[in-house]
């Protein structure tokens, strides 16, 4: 692979600055000050920024992982959420049965074994779950977590595995055996109360999934689930900036609370993505995007229509953010979420040449992955 020179602003851990970054072997090899004379990529006024990771992604390009769990929907997902930024994703597999959750994970392992451009693993969203807290998910697959699921969930052999749990479906014990070995453990869809969060916490459990969406709220005196990950400051909270899952109040509440590095920014893409037709079947219902979100023939909030470049330029509005902390709540703490932030998250020499580039308006206009540019149109 020849070397690749990008030069103009971009986005270093320091800040944005005026740089040169020399691309080689799919890595960063040099990020350096401009020179004269350099020839390379010129920005032309935009920016060069980390590559985006989401790490809820149920579909895109017009597939869902739940209705097609092979390599090649995974493939297409990740194709479609490229052309927004998402250099790095989760194929996410929501509440089924337990053999179909195998079939997910095969389909994972054989995508990271095939190289699937981006793919980071695999993220099972149930069915581990509370009924009080369903949302989408069909409830007559929920479960407690025994033997046989751990079993499953520490299964994938390469890649990293995010498992959404109701902590009160399961156990702190269990939740420390799944941590161990090398599973990282959210909180979701659950309708538990502080003392049982703050145990799973304690226990080893990092992640909030979706905030404020499909969990107790927080009460004066009974905080719940939403109260544990606001004052908690060592967790990871995903959010879904489409001004529809959490009003952008609320938003600005949550990124005051805590530390800004542990608030990461997640899609909860369905099948619309990237596509014309807006309407899909999920596990036997019909979803159709109503107002640029999801829903079913209910109404209820199905996931999103959202795209990671749009969640950046949407939380930078909402949360009155700088585009430095928007793209690193897209980036650098998703990275540290999945313990990634050795080599992904940031442009900085040795880490991986996973870029996006943007124009002055924070449209994609050029990605990279492992080094390999591809246009985003």
């Amino acid at each position: 692979m020849a070397d690749t020179l990008i030069n103009g602003r971009v986005l270093t851990p320091r800040g944005l600055e005026p740089a040169t970054v020399r691309l080689e072997g799919g890595r960063i090899a040099e990020v350096r000050a401009q020179a004269a004379g350099d020839r390379g990529l010129d920005l032309a006024g935009g920016y060069l920024v980390p590559g985006f990771i989401d790490t809820q992604v149920n579909g895109g390009g017009g597939v869902l992982f739940n209705e097609a769990t092979t390599a090649e929907a995974i493939a297409t997902i990740g194709a479609a959420h490229r052309r927004f930024g998402a250099t790095g994703f989760l194929p996410t597999f929501i509440s089924d049965d337990l053999s179909a959750v195998a079939r997910a994970i095969a389909a994972a392992d054989a995508a990271l074994a095939a190289g699937v451009p981006g793919v980071l693993g695999i993220h099972i969203e149930g069915p581990f779950l509370n009924a009080s807290r369903k949302g989408i998910h069909d409830a007559s697959k929920f479960r407690v977590l025994d033997d046989e699921a751990f079993g499953l969930l520490t299964s994938l052999k390469r890649g990293r595995t995010l498992v959404t749990l109701a902590p009160e479906a399961t156990t702190p014990q269990m939740i420390r055996r799944l941590v161990s070995a090398g599973v990282v453990v959210a909180a979701g869809h659950t309708n538990a109360d502080y003392d049982t969060i703050r145990a799973a916490l304690d226990a080893g459990m990092t992640g909030f999934t979706h905030l404020f969406n499909a969990m107790s709220p927080m009460a004066s005196r009974e905080p719940g689930a939403v109260g544990a990950a606001l004052d908690d400051q060592e967790s990871w909270c995903g959010l879904i900036a489409d001004g529809r899952h959490v009003h952008p109040a609320v938003l600005r509440v949550a990124l005051r609370a805590r530390p800004l590095s542990r608030s990461m920014l997640v899609t909860d893409a369905l099948a619309g993505v990237g596509m014309v037709e807006k309407t899909f079947t999920l596990q036997g219902r019909t979803i159709r995007v109503v107002d640029g979100v999801c829903v079913d023939e209910n109404g209820t909030l199905a996931g999103s229509d959202l795209d990671m470049a749009s969640a950046v330029r949407n939380i930078m509005r909402m949360g009155d953010l700088p585009l430095a902390d928007a793209v690193a709540m897209a980036s650098s703490a998703p990275a540290a979420f999945l313990g990634l932030s050795a080599e992904l998250g940031a442009i900085a020499p040795g880490f991986r040449a996973d870029l996006v580039q943007l124009d002055a308006e924070l449209k994609v206009v050029r990605t990279w992955i492992g080094g390999e540019a591809q246009a985003a149109d």
